[in-house]
């Protein structure tokens, strides 16, 4: 039986830089997967069930259970991490560093890696970066697996610092946040964005905002060395000059985009990245969402680093007081757009056929104005695609298992995405 890959780019659901109409867009949608589902009694075609696989995922899917996945022969496996960021020297710029050196949830961890079938040891790998405020891996189940399956790489599911298991399961639990929300509300009056979900990640930036720069300036140290043993070889199941690329989606794409930027020892020269829902600015970041951050918080944030920041930053390069590293300098890089334009221009556009995206039209929390505002118009332009999907979805929730959603539409977005994706990464 012959082997096929529709080419989802043909269907009815990009939107850019043409008219959209909905109704016809939906129409056509369901058409065309039907005509595939169809197809499918003489032809094998590789078109993932989004739906029905999402449910079997989050049954087999443990923390810290190796897991062999019988449909797609992606093997799960699990491996441990230790942080080696220097948390004293990070005192420099944070009151909490030290207070937040001491979780140790955040500095020792596990972390999952999907190979593809018939791997021995990897060669080739894709690190999977996540959405602010995540504590599960839930929503990238079927993202690593078809992203595994379809690009015979092994993908590893970083969680950013404190987040996902780096954080610790008070933080996820939701007697002991609601408490916490009473004691929030009371002090920044009734909220309609503040609930159990986001009250810890809004404590946390209200009280020092900083945290946003230090979690983030962690993660990239955390890649530098997880990318190091993977090229070193010293990883037990990947070897020697392992290459590494980047699936991130919105926060995850921030960070990815100044670790490529910053580049420390010179380790992703070579690396490609592919963003969904991603790629802002920080300044045109919309972060207040029952998902992510109460508006207090987000309030908080976004007026730090456009002007606190900023306005420290420019006096340091003044007085000449502070050295910046490589990290430091992609971060400020990507605060707003009339900071270092030309530099960070020139970055994206040298990265040419490295970097290509996928931005949806509803989204509020990374707008594609954003991408715009980070990268320059015509780089936009020239690497991402607006998309624009046929059903209700947001940024937190692009593919929303909604009975009232059609499961052909769910599923043929789902494979738009995806299977570009994977064309990208794959070669």
């Amino acid at each position: 039986m012959e082997n096929f890959t529709p080419d989802w780019g043909k269907l009815p659901l990009i939107s850019v830089q043409k008219t959209f109409d909905l109704e016809e867009s939906l129409r056509l949608t369901y058409f065309a997967f039907q005509k595939l589902n169809a197809m499918s009694k003489s032809i094998k075609i590789n078109v993932l069930d989004f739906v029905q696989r999402q449910k079997e995922m989050l049954r087999l899917f443990g923390m810290g259970k190796n897991v062999a996945l019988k449909k797609s022969g992606v093997d799960i496996r699990f491996f441990p991490f230790e942080s080696s960021y220097n948390f004293q020297l990070a005192t420099q710029v944070s009151n909490h560093a030290l207070e937040d050196g001491a979780i140790v949830e955040n500095n020792r961890f596990n972390y999952p890696v999907f190979f593809p079938k018939g791997w021995k040891k990897a060669t080739n790998s894709i690190v999977l970066l996540h959405g602010l405020n995540e504590r599960s891996w839930d929503k990238y189940l079927c993202w690593a697996e078809y992203l595994a399956e379809h690009t015979h790489k092994a993908v590893i599911l970083f969680p950013i610092a404190y987040h996902i298991n780096r954080s610790p399961g008070l933080w996820s639990d939701p007697r002991s946040m609601s408490m916490l929300v009473s004691k929030r509300q009371a002090l920044v009056g009734p909220d309609r964005s503040l609930c159990f979900a986001n009250v810890a990640m809004s404590e946390r930036l209200s009280e020092d905002p900083i945290r946003f720069y230090t979690s983030g300036r962690q993660t990239v140290e955390d890649l530098r060395l997880l990318a190091t043993s993977l090229k070193n070889g010293k990883h037990p199941k990947f070897k020697k000059g392992t290459t590494v690329d980047f699936f991130a989606y919105s926060i995850g794409a921030f960070l990815a985009e100044i670790t490529m930027m910053a580049n420390p020892d010179k380790l992703f020269d070579q690396s490609k990245l592919f963003i969904f829902c991603g790629g802002s600015i920080f300044k045109s970041m919309f972060g207040e969402s029952r998902c992510i951050m109460d508006k207090p918080a987000y309030d908080r944030l976004l007026s730090f680093y456009m002007k606190e920041w900023i306005e420290k930053e420019k006096a340091s390069v003044a007085t000449h007081r502070e050295t910046l590293d490589e990290a430091r300098s992609a971060f400020d890089t990507m605060i707003a757009p009339e900071v270092d334009r030309e530099k960070r221009e020139g970055f994206f556009k040298n990265l040419g056929n490295r970097i290509s995206g996928i931005s949806l039209r509803k989204d509020k929390v990374m707008p594609y104005e954003g991408v715009e505002a980070c990268m320059g118009n015509d780089n936009a332009f020239q690497k991402f695609q607006l998309l624009d999907f046929p059903f209700e979805y947001s940024h937190e929730s692009p593919f929303p298992m909604n009975a009232s959603i059609e499961p052909a539409l769910l599923n043929a977005s789902f494979n738009q995405v995806f299977s570009r994706a994977a064309q990208f990464l794959a070669s």
